[in-house]
């Protein structure tokens, strides 16, 4: 019997220490690039931590609900997360506009298995330098910011393409 209690105890020991081959943690801000070190909320009100983003190329999509360019971009948007999402983070970061709007935004044209932040108050756009819509920043798989600018769909999937490779 005691030699079940230790057995027992040994296990519980090792599985709250880490030992036993568990998954590493997700990366944490301080592991984060300095590009990631941003926080926001999605449009439904969930917090957000770039941090989570560390390890794989990012976009990051900054769109307003009114904008016709931002609504054409939408399938691109839906496609490359369809076909790249194992391999790529996307987020997009909505602006200039309240969060009904936002959500109607992201119900209409089809992009709500990428998530969104609601950006109102401007605080990623402005730590981005984005002054308009529609801009991409991507981002590598280091956090190194390599586009800060509007791309047309083939444009973005080339550049998809050679983040993924």
């Amino acid at each position: 019997m005691r030699v079940k209690v230790l057995l027992a105890t040994i296990a519980a020991v090792a599985l709250l220490t880490g030992c036993g081959g568990a998954t590493p943690a997700a990366p944490t801000a301080a592991a984060a690039p300095a590009a990631l070190a941003f926080t926001g909320r999605t449009l439904d009100g969930t917090q957000f931590d770039a941090a989570t983003l560390a390890g794989k190329p990012a976009i990051l999509w900054f769109w307003a609900p009114w904008c016709a360019t931002c609504a054409s971009e939408a399938m691109s948007i839906a496609d490359i997360h369809d076909e790249y999402g194992d391999r790529l983070n996307i987020v997009g970061i909505a602006g200039m506009g309240g969060n009904k709007e936002m959500h109607e935004f992201v119900s209409d044209l089809e992009v709500g298995a990428v998530p969104h932040l609601d950006d109102q108050p401007g605080a990623i756009w402005k730590k981005f330098g984005v002054t308009e819509q529609s801009t991409y920043v991507i981002l590598d798989r280091s956090g190194r910011v390599v586009v800060t600018s509007y791309l047309d769909d083939l444009q973005l999937t080339t550049r998809v393409k050679a983040l993924v490779a």
